[in-house]
C-alpha cells in the first residue's frame, strides 16, 4: 500500500486506534491514582501495582503476542487482542476493590500484549518500502500521543464523572477498531514461523519480571531485609538468567538471541530501555506531583501535559521522514538530550508553581525531544531485521519498552528515597519527585550516548517484502522472505 492511498489510511486508522488503547491505558491511570487511592482505600504499594499489574503482563507476554501474529495471522491476533482488552477494561471499570482492580489490570495487559506488536507488524507487512518509515512515523506520532493524551483524558473524566470512566470509554473505541480492522486490514503472516510455543521462555520471563517488580515495590514498606523482598528479588534474577538459558537451548525460542547480532537492533533496544525507563518515571510522577505538591486539580494536571500530545501529533511523521533522509543516529542522539534538559527543568516544579512560567516551557521542550526521537527509534528497531521477522522485532522492542517502564515505576520511588512514605503526602512526595526527575534526566542522557555509539548513521537497505507472493517483487528486488497474505 501507499501512504497516501485510501487503503493505507484505513490501515493506519485501525493500527493507531488499537495501539492507542494500550498506550493510553499505560498513562491514563496515573492522573486518577489519588482519586482511586481515596475511593478504594489503597496505599502506595496498591497504587504502584495498579500501574505495574498492567505493565507486568504486557511486558511478559508481548514477545508471545508477536510470535502468535507471525504464526496465526497478524490481523487475527490483533482482533483477538482488541476484544480481550475491551472486556478487561469493562472489568476494571466495575472493580469494587483495589485487589480486583489490579487483577483486571493484569488481564488488560494480556490484551495489550496481543494487539500492540500486531499493529506494528501489520504496518511493516502492508506498506510499500518507500512509505514504510513515514507510516511508522505517523503511527508513532498518532499512536504514541495516546500515552501523552492519557493524563488529559483521565483528568477530564475524573472531573466530570468518575475514575471508572477511564476504563469504560475503551469499550466503544475497541468496537470501532474491530469494525475497521475486519473490513480494511489485510491478513499477513510469516510462513516460516515456528509451529511450537516456547513455554519455558514464557514462564521464566514472567517469573523474572514479576519477582523484580514485586520485590522493589515491597522494599520501601517492608525493608531490604524482609524475607519476602529478598526471596522475590532472588527469584526475579534467577528467572531472567533462566530465561536467557532457555532461549539459548530452545529450538524455537520466543526471543531468538541471534537477532541481537545486529548492532543496529541491539543499539535501538538499548536506547529504548533507557528512554522508556525515563518516560515511565515521568508520566507516573509528574501528574501526581502537579496535583499533590503543586496543588493542580486533576483536569489541570492532565491539561498541563497536552502540549506533548500536540507536538507529537504535528512533528512525529516529519521526524520519521527526516530520519529516513539523514539516518537515525543524529535524531536518536539529539532527541534524548533535549528531553534530559527538559527533565532537569521539570524537577524544579514545586509548591505554588505557575503553569505558564514553571510548567509549560519544560513540557514544550520535552515534547520536542520526544517528537524528534520516537519515530526514528521505532523505525530503526523494526528496520534492522528482515521483513519476515517484523512480528518478533516489534515484540522485542515493545517488551523492552514495557519492561523498562515497569521497573522504573517500581524502582524510582525507592531510589529517590520514598521509604515507607506516601505518594499522596506533599511533604514526602516533593523531594522524591525532584530526585526522580534528575535520575530520569540521567537515563535520557545515557540513551543519547548509546545512540551515538551503537546506532549506525544509516541502516543497510533491506530487501522489501510484499503482500502477494504471486505478484512481481516491489522495486524489482528479489524477495528474501515473502509475507504470506490473503
Amino acid at each position: 500500500m501507499r501512504y497516501r492511498s485510501a487503503a493505507g489510511r484505513w490501515v493506519l486508522l485501525a493500527t493507531v486506534l488499537g495501539s492507542s488503547l494500550a498506550f493510553i491505558d499505560g498513562t491514563v491511570v496515573n492522573i486518577a491514582l489519588p482519586t482511586i487511592g481515596r475511593d478504594l482505600g489503597a496505599g502506595a504499594a496498591g497504587l504502584q501495582w495498579t500501574v505495574n499489574g498492567y505493565a507486568l503482563s504486557l511486558a511478559s507476554l508481548v514477545l508471545l503476542g508477536g510470535s502468535l501474529g507471525d504464526r496465526f495471522g497478524r490481523r487475527r491476533v490483533f482482533l483477538i487482542g482488541v476484544t480481550w482488552f475491551a472486556l478487561a477494561s469493562l472489568l476494571c471499570g466495575l472493580a469494587p476493590t483495589i485487589e480486583l482492580l489490579i487483577a483486571a489490570r493484569i488481564l488488560q495487559g494480556v490484551g495489550g500484549a496481543l494487539l500492540t506488536p500486531g499493529a506494528l507488524a501489520i504496518l511493516e507487512a502492508s506498506f510499500d518500502p518507500d512509505d514504510r518509515s513515514r507510516a511508522v512515523g505517523a503511527w508513532s506520532g498518532l499512536g504514541g500521543i495516546g500515552g501523552a493524551l492519557g493524563p488529559f483524558l483521565g483528568g477530564w473524566l475524573v472531573e466530570i464523572g468518575s475514575w471508572r470512566w477511564i476504563f469504560l470509554i475503551n469499550v466503544p473505541v475497541a468496537a470501532l477498531v474491530l469494525w475497521v480492522a475486519a473490513r480494511h486490514v489485510p491478513e499477513s503472516r510469516d510462513p516460516a514461523a515456528a509451529r511450537t510455543f516456547d513455554v519455558p521462555g514464557l514462564l521464566t520471563c514472567a517469573i523474572g519480571l514479576g519477582g523484580l517488580t514485586y520485590g522493589f515495590t515491597a522494599w520501601p514498606a517492608d525493608g531490604p531485609g524482609d524475607p519476602v523482598v529478598l526471596g522475590t528479588l532472588a527469584a526475579g534474577v534467577a528467572g531472567l538468567l533462566a530465561f536467557v538459558l532457555a532461549e539459548r537451548r530452545s529450538a524455537h525460542p520466543m526471543l531468538p538471541l541471534g537477532i541481537f547480532r545486529s548492532t543496529a537492533f541491539s543499539g535501538a533496544n538499548a536506547v529504548t530501555f533507557l528512554v522508556y525507563a525515563a518516560n515511565g518515571g515521568v508520566f507516573f510522577l509528574v501528574v501526581i506531583n502537579l496535583q499533590v505538591v503543586a496543588g493542580f486539580t486533576a483536569l489541570a494536571g492532565g491539561l498541563a501535559l497536552l502540549p506533548i500530545t500536540v507536538l507529537m501529533l504535528l512533528l512525529s511523521a516529519r521526524s520519521g521522514a527526516l530520519a529516513q533522509r539523514t539516518g537515525p543516529r543524529l535524531p536518536m542522539t539529539v532527541g534524548p538530550l533535549v528531553c534530559a534538559v527538559a527533565l532537569i527543568w521539570l524537577s524544579m516544579v514545586g509548591p505554588g508553581a505557575a503553569y505558564l512560567v514553571d510548567v509549560l516551557p519544560p513540557v514544550i521542550v520535552f515534547g520536542l525531544g520526544l517528537s524528534l526521537l520516537v519515530a526514528p527509534l521505532t523505525a530503526t528497531a523494526l528496520g534492522a531485521l528482515d521483513d519476515s521477522r517484523a512480528g518478533i522485532a516489534s515484540g522485542v522492542n515493545n517488551a523492552v519498552a514495557r519492561a523498562a517502564g515497569l521497573l522504573s515505576v517500581a524502582v524510582l520511588p525507592l531510589a529517590a528515597g520514598l521509604g515507607a512514605g506516601s505518594l499522596t503526602d506533599p511533604a514526602e512526595l516533593a523531594p522524591v519527585y525532584r530526585t526522580s526527575m534528575l535520575i530520569c534526566a540521567g537515563l535520557m542522557a545515557g540513551g543519547a550516548i548509546l545512540a551515538w555509539l551503537l546506532v549506525p548513521a544509516r541502516l543497510t537497505a533491506k530487501t522489501p517484502s510484499f503482500c502477494d507472493p504471486c505478484a512481481p517483487p516491489l522495486l524489482g528486488a528479489e524477495p528474501s522472505g515473502p509475507v504470506e497474505s490473503r
